[in-house]
């Protein structure tokens, strides 16, 4: 089972696009995924097409609480999507858990306890809390959006740092791997900020380029995927080169 978690402290860099439609598409080849929901924002459930208003269990009653993840997960639309859905309760999260002992890898060992998924996606929220750092925790691979646009990389060092940190406080040495976001061909600055990502991390950049593309905006307020809004467009296209990616076909 792979964990890979999907953060980027600055927001707008397409992290829950990336989750939505990563896991979509491992899902579709095959690969029985789980997405956990760790941004409060719910941005991912209501992505899924899930009511978040109306849940009575979510992550928020894993972490504080004594349920598994079994427990809270949902199906989706997608056959072999699951889903750990989330609200605005667990925003109250990053407090309750200060006061916990091991509050650091409290997910990591509840996703220890699943048996039955090829992959776990998990969206972070647009900070480095709590939450973010049990995600940095549980994963085998961080996954870094990068947006192809003015000060893509402000903020990064900060990143690095808590990973960093994660590595030699915490035991776990993640893979670490970048994907260029909202690239637009025609414009010089996205070219630029394209080779200067690749240049700075090399191999751990992906070769799939998710483009800026209206219908990958659109699809969440539908409640779906892109490969249920439409399959054949570019940024359906560029996650389904990821996923090939992600498991290796590529």
């Amino acid at each position: 089972m792979e964990v890979i978690a999907v953060a980027n402290q600055k927001g707008g860099s397409g992290k829950t696009t990336t989750s939505i439609n990563l896991s979509t598409y491992l899902a579709l080849r095959g690969k029985h995924t789980l997405l956990i929901d760790l941004d409060p924002q719910g941005a991912a459930t209501t992505g899924l097409g899930i009511d978040k208003w109306s849940l009575k269990k979510t992550i928020y009653n894993t972490l504080i609480g004594d349920l598994s993840l079994v427990e809270v997960t949902l199906p989706t639309k997608i056959g072999g999507l699951d889903l750990v859905p989330t609200n605005i309760d667990l925003s109250g999260a990053e407090i309750e858990l200060v006061s916990q002992l091991g509050r650091e890898t409290i997910l990591k060992h509840k996703i220890e306890k699943l048996r039955d998924y090829d992959f776990v996606i998990i969206d972070t929220p647009p900070s480095l809390g709590i939450l973010t750092l049990n995600s940095l925790v549980a994963c085998s691979t961080l996954l870094i959006p990068i947006q192809t646009e003015y000060f893509a990389l402000e903020g990064m060092s900060q990143l690095i740092k808590v990973v960093n940190m994660v590595g030699e406080r915490l035991g776990n040495k993640m893979k670490r791997r970048y994907l260029l976001t909202m690239y637009d061909s025609r414009t010089k600055l996205s070219k630029e900020v394209a080779e200067q990502v690749k240049e700075h991390f090399k191999e751990d950049v992906f070769k799939a380029v998710i483009p800026r593309n209206v219908k990958l905006a659109e699809a969440p307020s539908y409640g779906i995927p892109i490969y249920l809004y439409d399959p054949h467009s570019s940024g359906a296209v560029a996650y389904e080169q990821l996923a090939s990616e992600v498991i290796g076909d590529e």
